[in-house]
């Protein structure tokens, strides 16, 4: 049964006449009559009684009202989610982050939380390896990676991250990064939390002939950061991650090393993004360009 004619029963029982039904629904009067003629055939019943006071429901009308309004309900009900999908405002969205974008991603979360609450969002912390097995598995929307990657994915790149020395408040920072690394020792973060990590930093060591004694390897950065704090040893960490880990019995010594950079995107899978990752992408991309 076409919509219509639902909704054309619906407004004249609500505003009484056929000709205030009629301008309700931006239609001729002779329009609304066939309407009404039409779902009356449908049904096999007249629905209205026309008189000098205007249009009276029958006993069959009475009874079917509420159906009607209950149709009317649910089909804008369906239009309006309709929209909202086609919006990216309702849906739900898969990601991932790693240790580079540890205060990115969150922030991208909450605007686009904030725009779309009809959307949920999941947020786990894997690394780039992972994020990129399940991207490609079909198991994640899209991921806050370590660039590059393979052709087969889309990016938007984000910019750029380095690496910092992580030194304990009360080491004197004068003898400079490769002295203090060769002098106190690393503390560093497992292989297995963090494998293009730790790729990245062994990569800089390499790259400035650098053999440090690894004193303890961690799981996660919280527990790298608090052993430094300690005393323990130096660590090399993220700049982006040290912005959300970083105790106050810690300074930061900057590296200016080509080895020591790489570049972070968003990726997700080739072709056109559906409509709430495309409305993420969008949210992720002005926060981006305003410098986050």
């Amino acid at each position: 049964m076409e919509d219509r004619l639902v909704r054309a029963f619906v407004a004249v029982a609500d505003h009484g006449t056929f000709g205030a039904a009629a301008r309700a629904l931006a239609v001729t009067q002779p329009a609304l009559t066939k309407q009404i003629q039409a779902l009356e055939g449908r049904i096999g019943g007249a629905l209205f009684r026309r008189g000098r006071l205007g249009a009276r429901l029958t006993p069959l009308g009475r009874t079917l009202l509420p159906d009607a309004r209950d149709a009317v309900e649910r089909l804008d009900a369906f239009e309006l989610r309709a929209r909202r999908l086609t919006a990216g405002g309702a849906g739900r969205l898969a990601l991932g982050f790693g240790l580079s974008t540890i205060d990115i991603a969150p922030r991208a979360v909450a605007e686009f939380r904030r725009r779309h609450p009809d959307v949920g969002v999941t947020l786990d912390d894997m690394a780039t390896a992972i994020q990129l097995e399940r991207l490609r598995r079909g198991q994640l929307d899209a991921g806050f990676v370590r660039l590059p990657v393979g052709e087969d994915l889309s990016v938007l790149e984000l910019g750029g991250d380095h690496l910092m020395l992580a030194v304990p408040a009360n080491v004197d920072p004068a003898p400079g990064v490769r002295a203090l690394i060769t002098t106190h020792g690393l503390v560093a973060l497992a292989q297995s939390k963090g494998p293009g990590f730790v790729d990245q930093v062994e990569g800089y060591l390499a790259a400035e002939g650098i053999r440090p004694r690894v004193l303890q390897r961690a799981y996660d950065l919280q527990t790298v950061m608090a052993l430094v704090a300690a005393g323990v040893g130096v660590a090399l960490v993220s700049a982006g991650a040290r912005v959300v880990v970083a105790p106050e019995r810690i300074r930061w010594l900057p590296i200016d090393h080509e080895a020591a950079r790489w570049r972070i995107g968003v990726v997700w899978g080739s072709g056109e993004p559906p409509a709430a990752l495309a409305a993420f992408l969008e949210v992720t991309r002005e926060l981006a360009a305003a410098g986050w």
